[in-house]
């Protein structure tokens, strides 16, 4: 009887919170949503919030191109003014003769004339003919896209890359639920096992004591592996951009020995020539200097002839009955002969910019480099690692059947088997760390590789 209300114990943990969860979506409260590593991948590179900042700050550079290019474009303004004013013909050197002092006036001539009522509307266009800075500005805006897009490139790859190691966390946390499953399988045999030896006289009460310890330690166990399991699902969805509270996801891949694998060479050669090609921060800061140079040369530019063109119509008269059509054309150029070293300063500036960016493009460079050679150090031992724990795992499963026939035969007692069952437990640890292990090495790889979007 105490056999069955402890399997009943069991059972229950196992099955609540499954049970819980599938009320819920039966009611409509939770959405359930299957994902394989691809499909996180593929939902994190399009809909994850650092992805979506960097597609706007993109519209932004875009944006800046236009406004620079407006330079360049036709302007038209309309205008009209209506004016009531008093002249002081003093002031406008006009004055009137005045008698002499002493001398009687014989008229009274006035020194302010008005008021005259004015009135004017006129449309204004302007053209610029030739601005070769304004034109090399273009350019450097538009450089300045390139790097935008470049930059969102790789914040796609690190978003893919947060996405694929919280997929892994999760697969690890779903085996470490699986294997505390399988623990509690075995302390429940291991207990039908003791009471079956304790009714047949061949041992004691100690031994079920024992089984229902073990019992317990793995009831425990696994609540805490459910917990770490349902964390790390909602940690996956904050990754994807998806409500954490409203979503149940579902994890179509296991902690498989091919997960995270992606489309990079084996080769250590041929790696670190793909990630050169590949990885956008270094292509972002090779369009920063680009942009940094283009800049320069517009400011160089500047000294330039500036060449231009104005014309404007309009009514013009002191009556809107009598106002007359009036016109003008020109003809602009402009040179700039002193700014108060304004020029030089900026240019030196930009010297100082494409310094720093051909720095950055080196070191990027080696840290790229240094990126592939230590993800492929860090996967061949995580692979030597994975074989190692499977290995641990097929001694530790033996020494589990050996010490169950030794119980079950009345030559030892159960504590043989609670030692294997220690031991089992940290050989399935083992494995699922050496699979996670090795799994996160291939994300980092293909991360350092700049193909972390081809994951799967």
């Amino acid at each position: 009887m105490r056999n069955r209300w402890t399997l009943f114990a069991l059972a229950s943990v196992l099955v609540s919170t499954p049970a819980h969860a599938q009320v819920r979506v039966a009611t409509g409260d939770l959405q359930a949503m299957h994902l394989s590593l691809g499909d996180a991948i593929k939902m994190a590179s399009g809909q994850a919030a650092p992805v979506q900042l960097s597609g706007l700050a993109t519209d932004e550079a875009r944006a800046r191109v236009r406004q620079s290019r407006a330079a360049l474009l036709p302007g038209l303004t309309a205008g009209g003014t209506w004016v009531n004013r008093d002249y002081d013909l003093d002031a406008l050197g006009l004055p009137f003769p005045k008698p002499k002092p002493g001398q009687p006036s014989l008229i009274s001539l006035p020194t302010i004339a008005g008021p005259y009522t004015a009135y004017d509307a006129r449309f204004t266009l302007t053209e610029t003919l030739l601005d070769l800075s304004s034109i090399k500005r273009v350019r450097a805006s538009e450089a300045q896209v390139q790097s935008t897009i470049a930059a969102g490139d790789a914040t796609t790859e690190g978003a893919a890359q947060v996405a694929a190691l919280a997929y892994l966390r999760a697969a690890r946390a779903q085996a470490s639920v699986a294997a505390r499953q399988a623990d509690s399988a075995i302390a429940a045999e291991v207990l039908s096992l003791a009471q079956a030896q304790l009714q047949a006289g061949v041992s004691g009460t100690l031994d079920v004591t024992r089984a229902k310890t073990q019992v317990a330690v793995a009831a425990g166990a696994l609540v805490v592996a459910r917990n770490q399991y349902d964390q790390a699902r909602i940690a996956l969805a904050r990754a994807l951009s998806v409500d954490p509270v409203k979503t149940v996801i579902t994890l179509d891949d296991t902690l498989s020995t091919s997960l995270g694998a992606a489309s990079v060479p084996a080769d250590q050669e041929d790696a670190v020539n793909q990630a050169l090609h590949s990885r956008p921060e270094l292509r972002a800061e090779e369009a920063r200097g680009s942009a940094a140079q283009v800049s320069k040369s517009a400011i160089q530019s500047e000294v330039l002839p500036r060449v231009g063109f104005e014309a404007d119509y309009g009514q013009s008269g002191l009556t809107l009955g009598s106002s007359r059509s009036t016109r003008q054309f020109a003809v602009t150029v402009s040179i700039p002969l002193l700014d108060g070293f304004r020029r030089g300063a900026q240019a030196a500036e930009q010297d100082a910019v494409i310094q720093e960016s051909q720095v950055r493009q080196h070191d990027l460079r080696q840290q790229i480099a240094a990126d592939v050679v230590g993800a492929l150090l860090d996967l061949h031992s995580a692979e030597a690692q994975e074989g190692i724990a499977s290995q641990q795992l097929s001694l530790a499963a033996d020494e589990l059947s050996q010490a169950e026939k030794r119980f079950k035969a009345g030559v030892a007692g159960n504590i043989e088997v609670i030692d294997a069952q220690s031991s089992m437990v940290k050989a399935r640890d083992a494995v699922i760390d050496a699979r996670y292990g090795a799994a996160a090495a291939r994300v980092a790889l293909a991360r350092a590789a700049g193909a972390a979007r081809t994951l799967h």
